[in-house]
């Protein structure tokens, strides 16, 4: 096994988290590229583009629930696979990846016969009208029915990072995205195609970095690979790993309500076109926030490692370095809300209403964004670390405990401006939470030396 990442044990902790953050950075940049191009292009459809931009916006809470089910597979395995390499316990990581593609495939196609037989419904409920209806639709119908394909794809690139193959990840999302770029255009405006040209593109690139990770996984000179039985399913692997990835699944099945509840509060205060401009305002925000999910991959396998080879210092080193540069990221955000929100809002629409209500939007949600990147990776650093209670309530407190309440209570008195005004409060206090967790749990580390059993910290692995 000279393959092995042990590097992950030895090397500096800062050229580490180089090493395997920038790779993540460009790969969740691309990430959002990818999902901003769909935006870029319909926005700019003649005529209809800012319902079509809208209508877009309305499928956000059904994407972040497919998402939901795709992390409560992906990343506990990709946590397990990180230690389990760090314990040089190879057999299991590869029943782990096995596992990925069993229930991906359960989970993808299950999810999409369910939504598929309610769709309509669902899209009314999470904010469409009569005018957007016919573009969600559209839209999310594809998009479904290439569901299996996305959650397999995302799922098996995580592991493929996990088992000390950042370069490789990060290159195949990189593909879909410029694949993406080059179709997009092709089948919304040359083929006539519309909103549907934008989904069945990013199916298409999706299947295709589907074919070479499988590829990949069919080498056996890779340290994880496919055994004999690709679909084999261990329960006893799959609980461990579900219950590692509900912090992240609940995380976006939080988002899913919120941003529902935001869809619902948009139209009922400021209409179609309101809903549209939190959509823009949400992609830009989220090219940042990508940024600050590719340190926290980057954070992942040192932390995974170190952590099953009780390394604790160095633990703790990458957490104070993730958290320092995901900062920085998020004060670039805040500088470019609240100092530049006109110029990026135009990347997607011509507008003029839109233009005006989007930029607004984006000055108020990003107010004090520059103190979420703190909050990120604290929330994922326990995830790292196997503690799924911590991890959860922090995933939750923000956006259901705090965030949900606010956009109900706000409104009553600002209207429009309360749900806008609803996401900087909550991200203040989601600070002060997240601080006393990691201070509580740097007090617990400085009680160990390297080599000590760390089981009374709650650690799930």
């Amino acid at each position: 096994m000279a393959n092995a990442p042990t590097e992950l044990g030895t090397e500096r902790v800062g050229v580490l988290l180089r090493k395997y953050a920038v790779p993540g950075i460009i790969a969740m940049t691309a990430s959002s590229l990818y999902n901003m191009v769909d935006s870029i292009f319909i926005g700019h459809i003649k005529d209809v583009g800012a319902y079509a931009i809208s209508g877009l916006a309305v499928t956000f809470p059904l994407m972040n629930l497919s998402t939901a089910l795709g992390t409560l597979v992906g990343v506990g395995a990709a946590t397990m696979t990180s230690v389990l390499l760090g314990q040089r316990n190879y057999s299991t990581a590869n029943k782990v990846l096995s596992n990925v593609v069993s229930l991906n495939t359960i989970f993808g196609l299950s999810f999409m016969a369910v939504v598929l037989c309610f769709l309509e419904p669902i899209l009314y409920f999470f904010g469409a009208s009569e005018n957007t209806m016919p573009f969600a639709k559209d839209y999310m119908t594809i998009i479904l029915l290439g569901n299996a394909v996305t959650h397999l794809y995302f799922g098996l690139n995580t592991i493929i990072r996990a088992s000390g193959n950042p370069k490789t990840a990060m290159g195949l999302t990189i593909f879909t995205v410029l694949s993406n770029a080059v179709l997009d255009p092709v089948f919304i405006f040359v083929l006539d195609m519309g909103i549907k040209g934008a989904a069945l593109a990013t199916v298409l690139c999706q299947f295709m970095a589907l074919c070479y990770t499988f590829y990949f996984f069919s080498r056996k000179k890779n340290i994880v690979h496919f055994e004999k039985k690709v679909f084999n399913l261990d329960w006893k692997i799959a609980k461990s790993s579900m219950s590692i990835g509900m912090g992240p699944f609940l995380m976006n099945c939080a988002s899913c309500i919120v941003t529902m509840f935001i869809n619902q509060q948009l139209r009922k205060y400021g209409g179609d076109l309101s809903i549209g401009a939190y959509g823009i305002a949400n992609r830009i925000t989220f090219i940042f926030l990508m940024i600050i999910m590719g340190l926290c991959q980057g954070m992942q396998p040192i932390a995974g490692y170190n952590w099953g080879a009780r390394q604790y210092s160095r633990v703790k080193k990458v957490f104070v370095l993730t958290a320092s540069w995901a900062s920085l990221v998020t004060l670039l955000c805040w500088i470019a809300s609240v100092f530049f929100p006109e110029a990026m809002v135009r990347i997607f629409t011509s507008e003029p209403e839109l233009i005006s209500r989007a930029t607004y939007g984006l000055r108020h949600l990003n107010a004090v964004v520059f103190i979420v990147g703190f909050c990120m990776v604290a929330g994922n650093f326990f995830q790292c670390l196997g503690m799924v209670k911590t991890s959860i309530f922090l995933s939750l407190t923000r956006q259901l405990l705090i965030l949900v309440p606010l956009l109900y209570l706000l409104p009553v008195k600002f209207e429009e401006l309360g749900v806008w005004l609803s996401f900087p409060i909550s991200d203040s206090v989601s600070l002060v939470i997240s601080a006393l967790c990691i201070a509580s749990l740097f007090r617990k580390f400085n009680k160990l030396k390297d080599g000590d059993d760390a089981s009374s910290l709650g650690a799930a692995i």
